[in-house]
């Protein structure tokens, strides 16, 4: 596959320092050319890990930085399934991302009309895009393949149209979400997948290998002109046999 990179590391504590600069630099260059960075976050481990890692960086200056959510669970941002409420406490408050660059979710809505209103609200954010192009998403992976809220086997793969899905039926509680689809996800200019620990080598090698049957979500994930990172730990990368990158300390991508 094209500009994929499959980059392995020891551990999360050396993978982690490595996409904290993947953000840094990928935003310095978009700033630069386009004058903001726009960045999708996902929940699961990559929030202590970016909450660690970011604001440890010298001269971190998040002030043209605009943030959306890949998936969001339509929970209180109070309620510890909310991804945003956990951003906000470990992150958001540590960092000068201003608040008008950080687009959430109406959580007080119905789960249809809650993807409508996140739909306005980057299409607001992206003027004049059929989908909205992000300079860097951030996705993890479940040990069942999916990524963001799009679960194997589901009608939300199929997606075509929606900017943003409403799913009432998430197999992974909470039930009730609301997810990006695949048109944006493939927009990006640069997607990262970030995905650690022995649980998934399993599936690991089935997303980037191939397995038989219909492929798991994560592997559909396959930007149409950007880059594709899979940063992963040993443990994870454990069954892999394709070829990988393995940096030395103080890598950069």
């Amino acid at each position: 596959m094209a500009g994929r990179r499959v980059v392995v590391f020891p551990s999360s504590a050396e993978l982690g320092p490595v996409l904290a600069h993947l953000v840094t630099s990928r935003a310095e260059k978009a700033i630069s050319s386009r004058g903001r960075f726009t960045l999708g976050l996902s929940g699961g481990s990559l929030v202590s890990m970016l909450s660690k890692e970011l604001p440890a960086l010298p001269d971190l200056d998040c002030s043209k930085w605009l943030v959306g959510f890949c998936d969001e669970r339509l929970v209180p941002f109070d309620d510890p399934e909310s991804t945003y409420g956990l951003y906000k406490v470990q992150l958001f408050s540590k960092v000068n991302i201003p608040d008008s660059g950080i687009l959430t979710i109406d959580s007080s809505l119905p789960v249809d009309q809650c993807a409508e209103d996140y739909t306005c609200k980057l299409k607001e954010a992206f003027p004049g895009e059929d989908f909205p192009v992000f300079d860097l998403l951030l996705l993890g992976m479940g040990p069942d393949g999916h990524t963001c809220s799009l679960f194997p086997d589901h009608p939300l793969l199929e997606e075509t149209k929606k900017v943003v899905a409403p799913i009432s039926d998430s197999p992974k509680p909470p039930p009730q979400r609301v997810t990006m689809t695949f048109p944006v996800v493939n927009s990006a200019r640069c997607v990262a997948f970030v995905s650690t620990g022995g649980s998934k080598a399993p599936v690991l090698k089935e997303v980037l290998e191939g397995r038989e049957g219909p492929a798991f979500p994560a592997a559909r994930v396959v930007p149409t002109n950007g880059e594709l990172f899979w940063l992963v730990d040993d443990p994870a990368a454990a069954s892999l046999t394709i070829q990988v990158e393995r940096p030395g300390s103080g890598a950069k991508l």
